[in-house]
């Protein structure tokens, strides 16, 4: 649990790093992802890392600000709406000091924690490693959408092998979520790590596989990359049929970008 507690600071770090280079314009740059600005993408995490702490340390408190956050929801309001009125009035260089003061506490909390422990959450509760698993996926993916704003290259690192399980492992969620039946079986998934090793998940299989980098992999499970653009190898009916609708993240069935749309 430690490891990927470094591995999840060490995620947010270099979020903060890019995130200090903006320009007061820059942090009002739309992204590709629904409009966000650089300013909504690190309030998201902020506020979700500041409801992690909650769930993590005062479930009653967590239940109550969740509650209020549904409602919100239900009337219609979107979560950037939330988000905004919450820290709206903070310049992007303050929000940025409320967020490393949330995730640093949060972190150092996760790593105490059994990583088995269950944390309730917005949907079915979690463990402490999902939940922190999830956490740093999403400030990878989120991280992104600023990147590719700024139209900047990030280096990939190790910590894209926590992402890629999670994609792996939400082969049969990504078919569920939509009311589809899971076909069978499932890929053998083989990465190109950024050392220059090799990650690899289930059995060989000469029909059912997926071959690429981990980057480019990691880029499609959370959808900011259209298949057609990223240098995956596949094969196998069921293969296929996955690579156009996963999704690693919870939620509803989504939609990443056309074609050409990104990159």
């Amino acid at each position: 649990m430690r490891d990927l507690c470094a591995d999840l600071l060490a995620e947010y770090i270099e979020l903060v790093a890019l995130a200090e280079t903006l320009t007061p314009a820059q942090w009002s740059l739309p992204t590709d992802f629904h409009g966000w600005t650089a300013f909504d993408v690190i309030g998201h995490l902020c506020f979700f890392d500041q409801a992690g702490l909650l769930a993590a340390t005062d479930a009653d408190a967590f239940a109550r600000d969740c509650a209020v956050v549904m409602g919100e929801l239900a009337c219609g309001r979107q979560i950037s709406e939330i988000t905004r009125a919450r820290y709206g009035h903070l310049s992007g260089a303050e929000l940025l000091a409320a967020w490393r003061a949330q995730f640093g506490e949060l972190v150092a909390v996760l790593a105490a924690r059994d990583a088995k422990a269950r944390l309730p959450w917005y949907g079915p509760s979690m463990s402490a490693r999902s939940f922190a698993t999830a956490r740093l996926m999403e400030t990878w993916a989120h991280g992104q959408d600023v990147y590719d704003a700024l139209r900047r290259r990030r280096a990939p690192t190790a910590r894209l092998k926590h992402i890629a399980h999670l994609g792996v492992s939400t082969f049969g969620w990504s078919f569920v979520n939509r009311g589809l039946a899971v076909p069978e079986p499932p890929p053998q998934v083989s990465l190109n790590a950024p050392d220059g090793g090799v990650w690899t998940w289930q059995g060989p299989s000469a029909r059912e596989y997926l071959r690429g980098t981990a980057e480019d992999f990691c880029l499609l499970v959370t959808q900011r990359r259209h298949r057609d653009d990223l240098a995956l190898e596949h094969g196998g009916p069921a293969t296929t049929a996955w690579l156009a609708i996963a999704q690693c993240f919870a939620g509803p069935p989504a939609d990443g970008p056309a074609p050409g749309r990104r990159g």
